[in-house]
């Protein structure tokens, strides 16, 4: 398929219109058709099985391109075009829901991720509606009723999963069968514990009261799935409630924006990132149910941005599948539950579509991205994030000191998606590999790998530990973990945060639930992030509880800074009492002891560890001795773009008064913090 031309009149920023969406879902949709098997039902692309196991991965296969090439069919007038698109899905429905059929999906009653994937079902059938289920024949809508009534009152997480169950609900209310009114109230009921404010929803909570989850799925599912049952409930649903439903997905769509680089890159944090660009979805759903958050030019920025930013940094093979991985296949960004087709999750980005030709989304002139148009540095209390963006180089970072998605109230291992201190969207986590999942029952449900992520660290992982953290070191190196913390104060442009330090013993997954509270525990750090430009200043205080003061010596500190990664390896330079890091292309990280500044700053290296490239390097510094309690440490962390050769610009300084800091911002303000 030859792509269309790029209009750089009506989008600058992209040179995308509605054409290259149409041409993008046709290019899609075409490369998993020769994985389809007989009669279509399942769609089994190449890749590792998930944790459901192959015949699950080969129902997401199916659910989750038909989800695309519903949007891609509703939204044309080319009705011969959509007839061709869902013929294949009409084939597979009609043959996947024949309980006595050899290409059957798998039951909702019998595996849980069907229910899942039943959510994505409903969406597309209800969009199609009069091109493919009013013109099924009466026994297979009658097969498709009864598979999707399967889901009604089925178990699921207290997370976003209660949704699937409620739009599966509306779906077959519409159809005129018998559905699960008390599944729609426990869903609506549920997202009223969990939403924060401002536009942020807690994706489900580990202990009442307590929102810590924050990550994409407040965009893509928290958001989306509330507003498509109200769709396909139409008359049903409480306008009301619908409107409050549209009030807050408008709030999340302001500080939404501002997590977008200039590159088109949404902010790499939180699990499922292998979604990539389902990223775009909540705007793609603002534009949809006309929340008037953002402009249509802003959101076509935003959505083709992230889109393209994908499309050209290599997320599709050669053959034109989408791989698992970030940019290019990487294995290591699965949770146990991702399958070869999870990525087409990515289709929900295509909501655009059902949009006609003529709507402002497609009519507007592109406009630029918060980032684009100036600096900023942006407080967002609901996660406990604080973003700061930088025009000349068009990253996005964000200070982590809300959202650590684990119980608060007993020891966990960190999850490198979640209890890093900086997030960026430049950047990404070091990743271990993916252990296997213990076999049975866990003996701790609440320590559990998140929603099936079983990636514990164990002593090797732990010791290659680096980027983006605190951590104290016992005398083999071993490195503290930082979850559950607490959060402290959240200012306009400061968090800070607390936790105990921890040292989890080796994850075999024999550890009975009751030796998390025998873990060997250390002080107490407080961390506090400052943010200004392309620079964090990091804060760190530790001091001991009645326990530890008398455990020992206090422990030598480390702090990380950004990981940078690429094809061949990055750039060091450790010879100015700082380290730094950089990658050909002239993206910098560096870290710069302030106080005291006769630590030793170092990189560390690792291969195969990053979803930007084989080559890892973090920038590092190690106290000389071990720390005094109650002093306090600050270094000062730079990521940004200053050009191939050229030096980061000049750090910040801080001054210390007892607990009182002043931090001067060369040519610009002071900020003055008590820790």
């Amino acid at each position: 398929m030859t792509a269309p031309e790029a209009d750089v009149i009506r989008s600058p920023h992209t040179g995308w219109t509605r054409r290259h969406w149409e041409h993008t879902a046709d290019t899609l949709l075409a490369a998993v058709r020769p994985h389809a098997g007989p009669e279509g039902s399942l769609i089994h692309l190449p890749g590792p099985a998930s944790g459901s196991g192959t015949h699950s991965d080969g129902l997401e296969g199916f659910a989750r391109t038909f989800l695309l090439a519903a949007f891609r069919a509703a939204g044309t007038t080319d009705r011969e075009h959509a007839a061709r698109l869902l013929a294949p899905y009409a084939e597979g429905l009609a043959a996947g829901t024949d309980p006595a059929g050899p290409h059957r999906w798998p039951r909702p009653a019998e595996l849980p991720q069907a229910r899942v994937e039943a959510a994505s079902l409903a969406i597309a059938l209800h969009e199609t509606r009069p091109l493919l289920w009013d013109r099924l024949p009466d026994a297979v809508r009658q097969r498709a009723v009864d598979w999707l009534r399967e889901v009604c009152g089925a178990a699921v997480p207290p997370n976003n999963w209660v949704w699937f169950r409620a739009v599966v609900s509306a779906f077959l209310r519409s159809a005129g069968a018998p559905y699960a009114p008390d599944d729609i109230d426990h869903a609506i009921e549920a997202t009223e514990t969990w939403y924060a404010g401002e536009g942020w929803y807690s994706d489900g909570t580990r202990s009442p009261g307590h929102l810590r989850n924050y990550d994409h799925y407040n965009g893509w599912a928290m958001h989306l799935y509330p507003l498509w049952y109200s769709r396909i409930a139409a008359g049903h649903a409480d306008p009301a409630r619908t409107a409050v439903y549209r009030r807050r997905l408008a709030a999340f769509l302001d500080d939404a924006a501002h997590l977008v680089a200039a590159n088109g890159s949404p902010l790499l944090q939180g699990r499922s990132l292998t979604y990539r660009f389902a990223a775009a979805a909540p705007f793609a759903a603002g534009a949809l149910f006309d929340t008037g958050a953002l402009t249509p030019g802003l959101t076509r920025r935003a959505v083709s941005g992230m889109v393209r930013h994908f499309l050209d940094h290599g997320a599709t093979e050669p053959d034109g599948l989408l791989s698992l991985g970030w940019h290019h296949p990487f294995p290591r960004l699965r949770q146990h539950y991702s399958g070869p087709a999870s990525p087409y999750w990515a289709s929900k980005a295509f909501a655009v579509l059902l949009l006609p030709g003529d709507h402002p989304l497609w009519t507007a002139t592109e406009e630029p991205l918060p980032v684009e148009r100036g600096d900023f540095v942006r407080a967002m209390a609901a996660p406990g994030w604080i973003a700061a963006g930088t025009r000349a180089d068009g990253i996005v970072r964000v200070a982590n000191h809300g959202t650590d998605h684990t119980p608060p109230d007993r020891p966990a291992r960190d999850d490198p998606f979640y209890a890093r201190h900086a997030y960026t969207t430049h950047t990404a986590p070091e990743l271990a590999p993916l252990r296997p999942a213990p076999a049975g029952p866990h003996p701790d449900p609440q320590a559990h790998a998140r929603d099936g992520d079983a990636r514990h660290r164990d002593a090797a992982d732990l010791a290659q530990l680096h980027d983006s953290h605190v951590a104290l070191l016992t005398a083999d190196g071993t490195p503290s973990q930082r979850t559950p913390f607490e959060r402290v104060a959240l200012t306009e442009d400061t968090a800070v945060s607390r936790h105990r330090a921890h040292w989890p013993p080796p994850a075999d997954g024999t550890e009975e639930a009751a030796d998390r509270d025998r873990w060997p525990a250390g002080p107490w750090i407080t961390t506090a992030a400052l943010l200004h430009g392309p620079w964090e200043i990091r804060l760190i205080r530790v001091t001991p509880d009645d326990a530890a003061a008398t455990a020992g010596p206090p422990l030598r500190l480390r702090v990380g800074g950004h990981p940078l990664a690429a094809a061949a390896p990055p750039q060091e330079d450790t010879t100015a009492g700082h380290a730094l890091v950089r990658r050909p292309d002239g993206l910098t990280s560096a870290l710069f002891p302030l106080r005291p500044d006769d630590g030793t700053p170092a990189v560390h290296r690792d291969r195969h560890t990053n979803a930007f490239g084989p080559h890892s390097a973090t920038p590092h510094y190690l106290t000389p001795r071990p720390l005094p309690y109650g002093h306090v440490h600050a270094v000062a962390l730079y990521l940004g773009n200053p050009g191939p050769q050229a030096p980061p610009p000049e750090p910040p300084t801080v001054t210390v008064d007892g607990t009182t800091l002043t931090v001067h911002w060369p040519g610009g303000p002071t900020r003055t913090l008590t820790l």
